[in-house]
């Protein structure tokens, strides 16, 4: 049973590896459910990290139906991460009515050959779980990361079972969501391949002074939308200035 930390920081992955966990999905973008780590988060890792380190490919928070010029931009991230020695890449791309996009997602695990590639939690957002697990083996990815397409894993657990008799030894099943110790064995015992967690604890920051009315967090769109830069309210902006 590999376990699988999702990690945001060096800090993250040193304790990972020390706490014996077999794999580490190295993200950024904690508000957006994990997004592509900086290449400075991936090459300082690797230098201090034996264990396999997979990288998110994912270029913004929302949704996983990506435009040209986002994929465009998962192939140089997929680049950048080979290159700085990754060992795997996570990512997955769907269709507008939640299919999985067989055709773009298998194209990209193509492209990140040698490196072997996560299906990540999308996966949670497809309509029929049984054809989509059918649909991930077709892109020739390795695992699927799923909550059992519930809010968490345990909650998840009976499709978790389901799931993984009916891939047999085609494709491995990582259960994540809501995993921890308390939850662990029953979660291995419905036959998932792997867990995955955040093994999530907060620490004082550094930093002692801070004004009462500010901070830096902002909005963070779920799933359902998309953040972008509108164009009407830049030209409007630029006009004031000009």
């Amino acid at each position: 049973m590999t376990i699988e930390v999702c990690a945001y920081s060096l800090e993250s992955c040193i304790n990972a590896q020390a706490g014996g966990a077999g794999r580490i999905e190295l993200c950024g973008g904690l508000g957006e459910g994990g997004t592509t780590p900086s290449a400075g988060l991936i090459e300082i890792v690797k230098q201090h990290i034996d264990i396999p380190v997979y990288v998110m490919i994912r270029p913004r928070g929302g949704d996983f139906v990506y435009d040209f010029f986002e994929e465009e931009i998962m192939r140089k991230d997929i680049d950048l991460a080979k290159k700085l020695g990754a060992n795997g890449v996570v990512l997955g791309v769907l269709t507008a009515d939640g299919q999985v996009d067989v055709a773009r997602t298998k194209a990209l695990v193509e492209y990140a050959a040698p490196m072997k590639v996560t299906f990540h939690r999308a996966f949670d957002l497809t309509p029929d779980p049984h054809k989509a697990l059918k649909a991930v083996i077709a892109t020739g990815a390795e695992r699927i990361l799923t909550s059992g397409q519930q809010p968490n894993a345990p909650q998840g657990i009976e499709l978790l079972a389901s799931l993984s008799k009916a891939a047999g030894g085609a494709i491995e099943i990582m259960a994540g969501g809501g995993v921890n110790a308390g939850n662990a064995a029953e979660l291995a015992a419905a036959g998932v391949h792997s867990l995955h967690l955040t093994a999530k604890a907060f620490r004082p920051g550094r930093q002692k002074y801070f004004p009462e009315n500010i901070s830096m967090a902002g909005e963070s769109p779920d799933e359902r939308s998309v953040l972008y830069s509108d164009l009407g309210l830049i030209e409007a902006i630029v006009q004031v200035v000009s």
